[in-house]
């Protein structure tokens, strides 16, 4: 990329929240300054998550609070992705089973359907998101509705999510419960399914997207389900680690150490010889192994080793022992100490 900015090259900016703007109720460092600059350039912010237990209101609250710009309409959840995709298999004003928190509720009933929580009620579908207080009899009823038939939707297959205490179960974990005792597996709405970045694009109407993301496994996954251009943000679960070992499905366009790369110049890889160079770093692949030299910003190098690897690997993912040296170079002092991932 030439001279011009990351962000220039984008209409829409599709952000991840856990893990890229937040990281359970405080704020990432920088990320707030980065979206509003964001925003006076006349980009739009659209906060696509796979949390489904609040409503776009509390979360555009939350963000607010926090200084990033933020309104309810801006907030694209699975939970509307899930609700939208039950409506269009049931009858209107059908009751569906709520295993799950007020944002499936609201959008339930948004889409005309009618939210229960018990399988008494005889629903037409059994939607199931994350939430706090979480019990084993609404579980109970959710596998009661499932066995007689119910449509099983999971706003998403999150096996984890990432809070300033560490990695939590997440909603993925929960499902496991009802698909267990039902035998019945849930149609996913959530990243990286087509249905949140469908839902995401009926609501912006964006024309030139970038998904931003923590996470290999659902937004970078889903962004390139989706044909668009990712970038990955190492201040939430994905590490270094990762990035280098990840399979093709799972490498995203870009990467950084976190959002202030979206107002730089972007540094991508460049062939050179039998290896890759990025700024002052130079990687190859020889005698099976990765290797690293150089210095400099620690973001161009993970580019440079990152490059290497993957076209090494090929279809397949490269092998943790043969890439894990780089590490030291990479993670030397504080230079990529941005996040709670960055270290592994």
């Amino acid at each position: 990329m030439d001279s011009q900015t990351l962000i220039d090259a984008y209409d829409t900016l599709l952000l991840d929240l856990d893990g890229v703007v937040y990281l359970g109720r405080g704020a990432v460092p920088g990320a707030p300054e980065a979206l509003r600059r964001a925003e006076e350039r006349g980009v739009r912010l659209a906060y696509v998550t796979n949390n489904a237990s609040r409503t776009p209101a509390a979360i555009a609250g939350h963000l607010s609070e926090l200084g990033a710009p933020a309104t309810p309409a801006d907030v694209v959840t699975s939970a509307q992705a899930a609700a939208r995709l039950v409506a269009e298999r049931v009858a209107p004003g059908s009751a569906v089973l709520v295993v799950g928190g007020m944002g499936l509720r609201a959008a339930l009933r948004a889409h005309g359907l009618r939210p229960v929580s018990t399988a008494l009620e005889e629903p037409a579908a059994v939607v199931q998101g994350i939430a706090p207080d979480l019990s084993y009899g609404l579980l109970s009823e959710g596998a009661l509705a499932v066995r007689r038939g119910a449509l099983f939707v999971a706003a998403n297959a999150d096996s984890t999510m990432p809070t300033g205490r560490g990695e939590l179960p997440g909603n993925g974990a929960m499902t496991r419960v009802i698909a267990a005792a039902t035998g019945v597996e849930p149609i996913v709405a959530g990243k990286p399914e087509p249905p949140l970045h469908r839902e995401s694009m009926i609501r912006t109407g964006a024309a030139r997207p970038l998904v931003v993301g923590d996470r290999l496994d659902t937004d970078i996954e889903g962004a390139r389900n989706a044909g668009v251009d990712s970038l990955l943000v190492l201040t939430g679960v994905a590490g270094p680690l990762d990035l280098l070992t990840a399979g093709p499905g799972q490498r995203p366009t870009y990467l950084a150490a976190d959002l202030s790369a979206l107002h730089r110049p972007y540094t991508a890889p460049g062939r050179d010889g039998g290896g890759w160079t990025c700024a002052g770093w130079a990687a190859r692949w020889a005698g099976g192994r990765l290797r690293l030299e150089g210095g400099g910003e620690p973001s161009d190098g993970l580019r440079a080793a990152c490059a290497a690897a993957w076209e090494a690997a090929g279809d397949e993912r490269a092998d943790e022992d043969a890439v894990k040296d780089v590490l030291a170079s990479l993670l030397r002092g504080d230079a990529l100490s941005g996040g709670p991932s960055l270290r592994g």
